[in-house]
C-alpha cells in the first residue's frame, strides 16, 4: 500500500512539473483572456461507463474544477462554464436537483479555495429561479469575492442567451423610461432638445451589453464544447461571434489540461486574425 500510494506521489508530481513547463512555454506567446465551457457529455459518460445515475455530474464538477485550476496556473483571467440552462429544468426532478445539490457543494469548494487564492466568483443568469437558500449562497459568495479581481469564474446557473438579450432589453426599457419621466418636468419646447431627447431615449448597443447578466465579463476569446456537438445550445450567441470555437468528442468528465493546450496554441495560431477582426469592429 505504502509502495502504491509513493507512485502515485511520484507520478502526480512529475504531472504537475511537465504542466507548469508546457505553461512556461505557452505564455511565450499570447493568452486568451477568456474561456467559455459548454460541459456536454456527462450523462454519456456515466452510462458508457456502466455509472449510477447523478455519477456523470459528479464527475464533471471536478474535471471544471480541475480546469479553474489550469486557467489559473497558465494566466488566464476569466473563465465561464455553461453549468445549467433555463431548458434544463424540463429534465427529470431527480436529476435537476442533483445538479442543484452539486452546484451547492461547488460554492462550498469555491468559497474555500478564495480563502487563500484571489478568485472572483459570478453567479450570471435568471437567479429567481434557483431556489432561496441556493440563491442566497450564491448571492453571500458573490458578496464576499466581489473585491478580487485577478482570476474571476463565472458560472451560468439558469441562463440561456435569448433570455439574457430579454432581460438586457427590458431594463434598458426601464431605465429609459425612468429617464423620460425623471425630465419629463423639466422639458422645454426647443426642437433641437426634443431631437436630443429622441435619441437618448432610444435603446442603443450600449444599452443592451451593460445590461446583459454576462456583462461581467469581457467576450470570450474561446469557447470550448465537448461531447461531440457542434451547436451553441442558447449559449453566448451575442457574446461569441469573434470567438474561437472547439470541439471535442471527448466528454466533458474526461477534459483534461491537453485539450486546454491544444486550443491555446490554436488561439495562438489564429492570433493575429482575430485581432484584425477586433479592431474591425471598433
Amino acid at each position: 500500500m505504502d509502495k502504491e500510494y509513493f507512485l502515485t506521489k511520484v507520478l502526480s508530481c512529475w504531472s504537475s512539473f511537465i504542466r507548469r513547463v508546457v505553461f512556461c512555454v505557452l505564455r511565450v506567446g499570447p493568452i486568451p483572456t477568456h474561456i467559455a465551457v459548454i460541459m456536454d457529455g456527462n450523462r454519456r459518460y456515466a452510462k458508457r461507463k456502466l455509472l449510477e445515475e447523478g455519477a456523470g455530474h459528479d464527475a464533471g464538477a471536478m474535471a471544471l474544477l480541475n480546469l479553474i485550476i489550469y486557467c489559473y496556473e497558465l494566466g488566464v483571467k476569466y473563465i465561464t462554464a455553461y453549468a445549467f440552462s433555463i431548458d434544463n429544468f424540463r429534465r427529470k426532478p431527480s436529476e435537476v436537483q442533483k445538479i442543484m445539490d452539486l452546484l451547492k457543494e461547488c460554492m462550498t469548494v469555491l468559497a474555500k479555495i478564495a480563502k487563500h487564492h484571489p478568485i472572483k466568483v459570478n453567479f450570471a443568469g435568471n437567479l429567481e429561479l434557483l431556489n432561496a437558500e441556493l440563491r442566497d449562497e450564491a448571492c453571500k459568495l458573490m458578496g464576499a469575492t466581489a473585491e478580487y479581481s485577478k482570476f474571476v469564474v463565472t458560472i451560468c446557473v439558469c441562463y440561456c442567451c435569448t433570455d439574457d438579450i430579454v432581460h438586457s432589453v427590458e431594463e434598458s426599457c426601464r431605465e429609459k423610461c425612468y429617464y423620460h419621466s425623471y425630465i419629463g418636468d423639466s422639458h422645454d419646447d426647443d426642437k433641437d432638445d426634443d431631437d436630443k431627447d429622441d435619441e437618448r431615449h432610444m435603446i442603443n448597443l450600449v444599452d443592451i451589453e451593460k445590461n446583459m447578466y454576462m456583462a461581467v465579463t469581457p467576450d470570450p476569446d474561446i469557447l470550448i464544447r465537448t461531447g461531440d456537438k457542434h451547436r451553441l445550445s442558447n449559449f453566448l450567441q451575442w457574446q461569441t461571434c469573434l470567438s474561437l470555437l472547439a470541439s471535442f468528442s471527448t466528454d466533458w468528465p474526461e477534459i483534461g489540461v491537453w485539450h486546454l493546450v491544444k486550443v491555446v496554441i490554436d488561439f495562438q495560431q489564429n492570433y493575429d486574425y482575430f485581432v484584425r477582426k477586433r479592431l474591425q469592429q471598433l
